[in-house]
């Protein structure tokens, strides 16, 4: 089994803090994957199995019996009442520490009668993310790109057409029907599709409801929806009043390349199609490492963009920018972008290989790293 630390960590940094720690992701994304770490010192199950929920029915009597200080219940939203389950682990068997997995956020179903505050922690599990790409046996940040970072895909030793159709599917009936019953299937999978396609650009509701043949209002609750169950990752444009600044209009992220790639119908990768698949990764670093960090973009009404902005807790901004290499970086954005704003760093997150530098960029200081270095240049 691939060891994955960074995880495992948060994990047992988020039981320092309460009882329940809610692991969440994608489908397929590995979270039952990850359990098995604590194989040995914990109690599983498996709440998709008839026998497991049927015990349940009766949780107290089921923590009586165990001996073990960890308690994995995978799946748990499949139980009648998952939050009492949860609520009665934590009050009256504080002792135990609780694991519990689900595809979407925890409030996300009705079953969650109880907001369990002061009980739980939240941990996001990402699709594998740069950093760990050594431990996958991965060299190439082509390969991460083109086959995304759902461990069975990253891992396969081809490629699996079939296997995102039948994701879809899956995700459709398990994820999004169980909890929100959606009545347009098909629909609401073309919506799916098209944000794959478009992942990463501006999104505009009335063009997603023309292309889709839903009504803009279906397209703003099936939006939230696929928010929820982590299929999209919603960016707000940052702005600070001024007039020429985009206010409102986000920009929608898909959330794993491999599903990009794939129905964009690229087999092979181009310099510039990496350079857009970039940004994907650089975001999924930035909500690993920082999950209560807003994460912005930057645009004005002459198109000029920044990728990411952070807001720092000492009232400056630092502006993160994806290019695939380190040649030929414009500095007509980052102009735009600290005439308004000229407090911050600089960052310039790149494939090429190579240590940090810091350079002069027009008339900004800036700092070069390549992509797995940027939680490290974020640090400094």
């Amino acid at each position: 089994m691939i060891q994955r630390p960074f995880w495992i960590q948060k994990i047992e940094q988020a039981w320092q803090r309460a009882p329940i720690v809610w692991l969440t992701g994608v489908r397929r994304v590995g979270k039952t994957t990850l359990t098995q770490h604590w194989k040995g010192d914990a109690v599983f199950f498996n709440c998709d199995l008839p026998r497991n929920r049927k015990l349940l029915e009766d949780p107290e009597a089921v923590f009586q019996q165990i001996d073990q200080k960890i308690v994995i219940l995978d799946e748990i939203h499949q139980t009648e009442n998952p939050s009492e389950i949860l609520k009665i682990a934590a009050d009256e068997f504080p002792h135990l520490r609780i694991l519990a997995t689900g595809s979407s956020t925890l409030s996300a179903t009705k079953k969650f009668k109880d907001s369990l505050t002061g009980r739980k922690r939240v941990v996001h599990l990402c699709p594998v993310l740069a950093t760990e790409l050594a431990a996958f046996g991965i060299s190439r940040l082509e390969d991460r790109l083109l086959r995304g970072g759902l461990p069975d895909c990253l891992l396969s030793s081809g490629p699996d057409p079939e296997f995102y159709s039948e994701w879809l599917d899956s995700f459709f009936a398990r994820d999004v029907q169980e909890l929100f019953q959606v009545d347009k299937r098909s629909e609401f999978l073309k919506l799916c599709q098209l944000l794959l396609r478009q992942s990463g650009e501006l999104a505009s509701q009335t063009t997603l409801s023309k292309h889709t043949g839903l009504s803009r209002p279906s397209v703003v609750k099936y939006l939230d929806m696929l928010e929820t169950t982590h299929f999209i990752h919603i960016l707000r444009p940052y702005h600070g009043g001024g007039r020429r600044e985009l206010l409102a209009q986000p920009k929608i992220y898909g959330f794993d390349t491999g599903f990009i790639a794939h129905f964009r119908s690229w087999q092979s990768l181009r310099p510039a199609d990496c350079g857009g698949l970039l940004e994907h990764l650089v975001l999924d670093l930035l909500r690993a490492y920082f999950p209560t960090q807003p994460i912005h973009f930057w645009r004005d009404k002459q198109q000029r963009e920044i990728d990411f902005v952070l807001a720092r807790p000492d009232g400056t901004l630092t502006a993160i920018e994806c290019k695939w290499s380190r040649s030929n970086f414009d500095t007509r954005n980052l102009d735009a972008f600290r005439a308004a704003y000229p407090n911050g760093k600089n960052l310039i997150v790149t494939a090429a290989p190579g240590d940090p530098f810091e350079t002069k960029v027009g008339t900004h200081a800036v700092q070069i790293c390549q992509l797995d270095k940027l939680i490290d240049a974020l640090s400094i």
